[in-house]
């Protein structure tokens, strides 16, 4: 078991790290059921994630009266219709200020629940359960809600931390290999932000990953919302710092909205997005064409894509990347990679340059 802390004043949360921790009765009575407010709960979780893990939760919250929400799954289910359901069984179920919103799935179920919480009466508490690995070392920590838009992604929604997030290593046992995969893009993506030991960690260990051994897993989530933990302390609404964890994220957004939510995965996504930053990055002299080519193999052996759809052409992406909420006042700021290991935020990028690489794209 390993705990970490989010430190917001406080606000400060414990991210709890462990295999079977939702088996661990002990362990949620002295742990979990503090950061239960009132009597009652509300679990929002969904069609494929309800059946293998909502009994669980049921035995674990049994002192409280508990009424359950059932979404239907996928990234094109994250909508303000999916969210005004939500709104609707917590008002049928006269759902109060101090009941607890349990956000039991992956990164949809975590980001419009959370805005549900964020949102519902003004706001009331809730807890992160993530069961995939993309939810785990993201989108579950750091207080970011929201649904998307089909002019753009997560463009509506709100910061809104949880009471603590509760990260159970053994649910990953049930997911499949592309959703793992997804997850593994994330990783990868805060070593090449700040932590290039992380990247030879993850470059050598990235077999024992895909076979989802127990002790490389729990590594690299550990080390994964760390840094997720440093960041959020010291930049909790993106002023600033924050922003760096957006690596490869506006061409990833762009390539999510422009090809329908749900065609393509958030960290699939995010996977050609990345090398998309590097190669611009390798425009403007930061980084190698070597070294390029090596964040082009290690998404390769994580089985991600290192290409984008060819269905988006350059005029389209420059369109979808406007809408962004990296754009201020008018102009678009993208992070992009000084060095391996070492990444800026910049609107002071060669216009010309970013158009070749859609262009080639």
């Amino acid at each position: 078991m390993n705990v970490l802390e989010v430190d917001l004043g406080t606000r400060s949360y414990p991210i709890y790290i462990g295999a079977g921790i939702l088996e661990d009765s002990g362990f949620i009575q002295k742990n979990i059921q503090k950061h239960i407010k009132g009597v009652s709960t509300v679990t929002v979780s969904n069609r494929t994630v309800a059946p293998l893990y909502l009994e669980k939760i049921h035995s674990l919250i049994s002192p409280f009266k508990n009424t359950d929400i059932i979404l239907p799954d996928g990234e094109q289910y994250k909508t303000p219709e999916t969210l005004d359901l939500i709104y609707t069984q917590m008002l049928e179920a006269r759902c109060d200020r101090k009941t607890t919103l349990l956000a039991l799935g992956g990164g949809v179920v975590g980001d419009v629940s959370g805005f549900a919480a964020a949102s519902y009466q003004r706001g009331i508490n809730f807890i992160q359960i993530p069961t995939t690995l993309l939810a785990m070392v993201d989108s579950s920590v750091g207080g970011k809600t929201g649904v998307n838009h089909p002019l753009g992604k997560n463009m509506i929604g709100a910061f809104h931390q949880p009471q603590c997030v509760i990260i159970d290593t053994e649910t990953l046992n049930t997911l499949d290999d592309r959703q793992l995969s997804a997850g593994i893009a994330e990783i990868i993506k805060y070593g090449y932000i700040n932590d290039l030991e992380f990247i030879d960690w993850l470059d050598e260990n990235m077999s024992q990953l895909l076979k989802r051994n127990p002790e490389a897993l729990a590594y690299a989530i550990h080390r994964s919302c760390k840094h997720k933990a440093d960041i959020v302390a010291a930049d909790e609404k993106e002023a600033g710092q924050r922003a760096l964890l957006n690596l490869g994220h506006t061409f990833g957004h762009a390539i999510e909205t422009g090809m329908g939510y749900g065609n393509w995965l958030h960290g699939e996504a995010i996977s050609a997005g990345m090398v998309m930053a590097a190669e611009l990055s390798q425009k403007h002299g930061w980084v190698s064409e070597s070294e390029v080519a090596s964040i082009r193999a290690l998404l390769k052996k994580a089985n991600l894509p290192v290409e984008p759809p060819t269905d988006i052409n350059a005029e389209q992406f420059s369109n979808l990347m406007s809408i962004d909420k990296k754009v201020q006042d008018g102009v678009l700021h993208l992070v992009l990679m000084k060095s391996l290991g070492e990444s800026i935020i910049s609107s002071d990028f060669d216009k010309t340059a970013l158009q070749q690489v859609l262009a080639r794209a």
